[in-house]
């Protein structure tokens, strides 16, 4: 195919279709279309989690590109009408995506791989030209011989096999993308539920107004909206039962949520360089007199970024409506705030700050949250975030 004539144009469809297929199935936010994504007859003409990992992604500037082969990865190629889908390009990366995805759906992780081999073929010839590219189609029958394939995908160091993938030099993964990253999985995890939908947008937001008043620098003001877009990531291991549960929890339940800062910093301890981020989003929930969770770190042990995301999380959090109860009233949660302060739970210097500059950190967080709402009713419209 005239597509992949010339290296340059191989190397760059081979690090976007590898990107794309690392999160091809990141809008999959919902437990019904995580369970329908891995239907190998899936009706293809329509998918909501590939339009939502598309949302995620397309303001991300440095792989917006990826963004369209996400949006577009469950498009049959029906005899070349699946070269556009309503009037624009399909890219031929959706399509290679495409059949890389329904192959690993059609493996039984329970059984041994290669006496699988044959009806997987089987299966996908009969689907070339219908489904997938037949060019694509051929170049799997070609290379599906190949046992150490088959073993790599089902081996349990399938991450020693992705880390051979970093040796493809990606575009560069710097702060500016990271942020967008970040981001993206801040709607992953408040998305989950209403109450929680920009809890994390106004923590970081907040977070950043107060690190400012502090003196950060312009690094670290960016890494500390990284770390207030990261601080819920343990949350993605509770129950949305939980999350929107109008009564009190249980004991059972409420240790359940406390656990989400320790799988926040767990999360996050496996990702290099990551040390101050990691400790300014996991000690959100730590308190200066040692009576937080979940490492009952003391003071000394409390570094100011740290200090600053408690306070904004705090004080977000409150004026934020919950299943069972409403927000509050912007004055009450800072007198919420200011008697923690007092009672050595938050930092009065960073309690401090938020009262007297308490105008301007309040409407950045009202307008930062406002931003997130419209892109919440835009996912909302697909029907699957509840």
């Amino acid at each position: 195919m005239e597509y992949w004539q010339g290296d340059r144009i191989r190397y760059r469809t081979k690090k976007k279709t590898i990107f794309a297929s690392l999160f091809h199935d990141i809008g999959g936010i919902s437990l019904k279309e995580r369970i329908d994504i891995l239907n190998f007859d899936e009706d293809s003409s329509y998918n909501k989690h590939a339009e939502l990992g598309y949302l995620l992604f397309k303001d991300c500037k440095m792989v917006s590109e990826e963004a369209d082969i996400i949006r577009y990865h469950h498009v049959p190629w029906d005899y070349g009408a699946g070269r556009e889908k309503n009037n624009e390009r399909i890219p031929i990366e959706s399509h290679i995506l495409h059949l890389a995805d329904r192959i690993s759906v059609l493996i039984d992780y329970d059984h041994e791989v290669l006496g699988q081999v044959g009806s997987i073929v089987e299966r996908v010839k009969g689907l070339s030209g219908k489904v997938f590219v037949p060019e694509f189609v051929d170049a799997f029958v070609k290379i599906s011989n190949k046992e150490y394939l088959w073993l790599d995908v089902v081996s349990s160091n399938i991450d020693e096999e992705l880390n051979k993938i970093h040796n493809l030099p990606l575009a560069s993964f710097d702060i500016e993308l990271l942020r967008n990253f970040a981001k993206v999985f801040s709607r992953i995890i408040d998305f989950r539920s209403r109450f929680t939908a920009t809890h994390s947008s106004g923590v970081s937001a907040c977070a950043v107004e107060l690190a400012k008043l502090a003196g950060f620098s312009e690094k670290e003001l960016v890494i500390m909206e990284i770390a207030g877009y990261l601080h819920d990531l343990g949350k993605l291991a509770v129950p949305k039962e939980i999350l929107e549960k109008p009564g009190k929890l249980s004991l059972e339940e409420f240790n359940i949520v406390k656990s989400h800062t320790y799988y926040t910093y767990k999360i996050l301890s496996y990702i290099p360089n990551f040390e101050t981020i990691n400790r300014w989003a996991s000690f959100h929930h730590e308190r200066l007199d040692g009576s937080g969770y979940p490492f009952h770190i003391s003071a000394f042990d409390f570094p100011l970024g740290s200090r600053i995301m408690a306070v904004a999380d705090v004080f977000t959090a409150l004026t934020e409506d919950r299943p069972y109860r409403e927000g509050m009233d912007v004055d009450k949660a800072l007198n919420i705030v200011e008697m923690m302060a007092q009672n050595n739970a938050l930092d009065t210097y960073v309690t401090y700050l938020l009262k007297k500059n308490f105008a301007r950190i309040n409407d950045v967080r009202i307008g930062a949250q406002t931003v997130v709402r419209k892109e919440y009713e835009e996912f909302s419209k697909f029907g699957i975030l509840y």
